[in-house]
């Protein structure tokens, strides 16, 4: 591979900020609301120009269910508040009002507590409610760096419509969903190593509806699966999501996917339509933080001390797991935290965290730490876990 020299240049810092949030997916979202509401100056910079990530640009709009399956809810404060916020104007499927109404337990254990909402009033509504918070956004803007100093980051450097710039910061919170601020400055990560199957979720208007075609759907842990399912995957597409070209392939094949599914049934007419396609890869799983403690599937029902949070498995009723906080920052640069999809998971407890109520949990963690500590390792647990609190928050399953 040939290399060129990038000659040396000056590069503005426009501002600094007690809380750099990094993506503004829904771990994004709840991490710079929290950080906000908790007092910090939060500045929330996102690459595309719509809030919400795979929840709204990528089409993926059903919000997983809050409950255990069991008619108890473990997912509450930002978690419960997001998914409210995202069926405020209505719904578009999966309405459950025996949770959203008054309903009584029996009923609550025949629906789970999830809904499916319409992403591009979801996506606007959470900018309002982040302004309203006093949280600063620029759209448009990649992080291509970070400089570090005493195993802290010191400076974001960003590159957006205006150039290259910087931000000074006292602490970072990587909700990119896949680690790329980790990577960047030096913590420690690990990949996927199964990656990710091609999805092709739609909307298509036929047959006097407005629907989501979900072409398409996320794979299972290869240590899940049977015999049978691991004979029929070798031939399986596989994508990592952290390569460019690699992506571009992954887009051009859901396209090409979608729109032989859509001429099925018809050519192009007014009653026949596709209405809108996934702006973003339909990535789920490429790179997370190695971090202070790895948490897996098998610690389910089981009392964390430093537990920030619950949820539940999307897949199944039954179990509920706590959320420890040493899972979300690692154990090289000090002011550095994770949210969403990057936190430090098994690859068979990744499936069950990469979700949005558990996004929002360890979102509204993440951006509760940041606004009172500059150093995630030595946070103090029980102020922390007091706020959670007061913000609604249930820490333990003997809570519930």
């Amino acid at each position: 591979m040939k290399y060129i020299k990038e000659p040396e240049k000056q590069i503005p810092v426009l501002s600094e900020y007690d809380t750099f949030v990094a993506g503004g997916g829904i771990a994004g979202i709840s991490a710079a609301l929290a950080a906000a509401r908790n007092g910090a100056k939060v500045l929330l910079a996102e690459r595309e120009f719509l809030l919400g990530g795979l929840a709204t640009l990528g089409l993926v709009t059903i919000y997983l269910p809050l409950c255990d399956g069991l008619g108890r809810q473990v997912s509450f404060g930002i978690a419960e508040e997001l998914l409210r916020l995202s069926v405020k104007h209505g719904y578009e499927g999966k309405y459950c009002p025996c949770w959203l109404e008054n309903g009584t337990k029996d009923e609550r254990r025949k629906k789970r507590f999830e809904v499916q909402f319409n992403p591009y009033v979801f996506g606007i509504e959470a900018e309002q409610l982040l302004r309203a918070n006093g949280v600063d956004l620029l759209y448009g803007t990649s992080v291509c760096g970070t400089i570090t100093e005493n195993s802290r980051i010191a400076y974001v450097i960003l590159e957006n419509k205006s150039g290259r710039n910087a931000v000074r910061v006292k602490n970072v919170i990587d909700a990119t969903g896949d680690a790329d601020i980790a990577m960047q400055s030096g913590e420690a990560t690990v990949l996927f190593k199964q990656g990710n199957v091609p999805a092709s979720w739609c909307y298509v208007t036929e047959n006097g509806k407005f629907e989501l075609k979900p072409i398409g759907f996320c794979d299972i842990p290869d240590s899940q699966k049977t015999k049978e399912q691991l004979k029929n995957d070798k031939a399986s597409m596989r994508f990592s999501g952290l390569d460019a070209s690699e992506l571009t392939r992954l887009m051009l094949y859901s396209h090409k996917t979608l729109l032989n599914e859509f001429l099925k049934s018809g050519g192009v007419s007014p009653e026949h339509t596709i209405s809108s396609v996934s702006a973003i890869p339909q990535i789920r799983m490429t790179r997370r933080i190695d971090g202070a403690y790895t948490q897996n599937d098998e610690k389910c029902h089981f009392e964390y001390a430093d537990s920030v949070g619950l949820f539940s498995d999307w897949r199944k009723p039954g179990p509920v797991y706590e959320l420890p906080f040493s899972a979300l920052y690692g154990k090289r640069i000090s002011n550095l935290i994770t949210a969403g999809r990057c936190i430090s998971v098994t690859e068979e407890m990744w499936d069950i965290t990469r979700v949005i109520p558990v996004c929002a949990v360890s979102g509204q963690a993440a951006g509760t730490a940041a606004a009172i500590t500059e150093s995630f390792a030595d946070v103090n647990i029980t102020k922390l876990q007091g706020l959670l609190r007061n913000a609604g928050v249930k820490l333990h399953e003997s809570e519930l």
